[in-house]
C-alpha cells in the first residue's frame, strides 16, 4: 500500500469517528436537557403553525417562517 492510500485510510477512519463522536455528543446533551428539547419543538411547532395560517395570503412569509423553524436546534 502506498502512503497515498495509507493517508487516505486514515483520513477517512478519523473522519467517520469524529461523525459518531459529535453524534454521541448530541444524544448525550439531548438526554441531559430534555426541557430545551421540548422549548425547541413547541417553537418550531408554533412557527410551522403560524405558517399554515398564512400561507393562502402571504406564501412568501409562510416560507420564511418554515425556513426559520428548520433552523431551529442548529444555533
Amino acid at each position: 500500500m502506498s502512503g497515498l492510500d495509507q493517508s487516505t485510510g486514515s483520513r477517512t477512519w478519523f473522519g467517520a469517528f469524529k461523525a459518531l463522536a459529535d453524534e454521541a455528543s448530541t444524544l448525550l446533551d439531548a438526554l441531559f436537557s430534555p426541557g430545551r428539547i421540548i422549548e425547541e419543538v413547541e417553537e418550531m411547532r408554533a412557527l410551522h403553525q403560524r405558517a399554515s395560517r398564512i400561507e393562502a395570503t402571504d406564501p412568501q412569509r409562510a416560507a420564511v417562517l418554515r425556513w426559520h423553524a428548520s433552523r431551529i436546534g442548529l444555533r
